[in-house]
């Protein structure tokens, strides 16, 4: 009776402990007693991920020297998910980082791992008793070279990346924009360096001619001026 007696009194105890974290902790997995939301994974099967991500459930190895740009991509994971599969997450243009749950969280400048606490302390606030939040760099943007602008007569002004896997030239940038307008003067693009040098391109020449060794190289910060033509005719 006494072994029967304190069986019941531990059922007693323990059943309503449980349902406590149940009605109070959404991130509450019965299974395991252990504070983790399933995060939905992405349409699609997600790509490798970094071997950081995949060998460490420790925070403090997280890297914290290499700054994260526009359209690098992470691996993101939650040690304390049940799922606890990585999720491949990219650095938006406008620098930040879609994370499950709470949305979009300012990135740009930020090391993973400083990153990494901040995304913890914000899942923490609704979602999880404890977090240990793992994030790696999976691929450095492809477009980390700088910006050059395009304005005057084109179909598309603007400013536009230099892809860091190309020699990026006058013409390009032109195509990229679009293309020339109705009335541009393709024969006296000007280019302008930061340092105030200029050169006057003959674009007809390149591109409809194929004198494509006079086209201008790039440079960061550099502006292409497509003036439109005196007489539009």
């Amino acid at each position: 009776m006494r072994i029967g007696f304190y069986a019941l009194l531990a059922v007693i105890v323990c059943v309503p402990a449980q349902g406590y974290a149940q009605r109070y902790n959404p991130a509450y997995n019965q299974d395991s007693a252990t504070p983790a939301p399933s995060i939905a994974k992405p349409a699609g099967d997600l790509p490798p991920t970094t071997s950081t991500v995949l060998r460490t459930n420790s925070m403090a190895a997280l890297d914290e020297k290499k700054k994260l740009g526009p359209n690098d991509y992470v691996s993101f994971r939650v040690v304390e998910d049940r799922d606890n599969d990585s999720q491949r997450l990219r650095v938006s243009d406008n620098g930040e980082l879609e994370v499950p749950y709470i949305g979009p969280v300012p990135a740009e400048g930020k090391t993973c791992k400083e990153l990494a606490y901040n995304i913890k302390a914000a899942l923490e606030k609704e979602y999880y008793y404890h977090a240990t939040v793992i994030l790696a760099l999976d691929r450095v943007s492809e477009k980390s070279r700088g910006k050059i602008y395009v304005y005057g007569s084109v179909k598309a002004q603007g400013p536009q990346e230099i892809p860091a896997d190309e020699t990026y030239t006058a013409s390009k940038a032109v195509i990229r924009a679009g293309g020339f307008g109705d009335f541009a003067n393709k024969r006296k693009v000007k280019v302008t360096r930061k340092s105030g040098k200029d050169f006057t391109v003959d674009l007809k020449r390149i591109i409809e001619e194929g004198h494509t060794e006079e086209d201008v190289v790039l440079q960061p910060d550099d502006q292409i001026y497509v003036p439109q033509r005196l007489i539009n005719m």
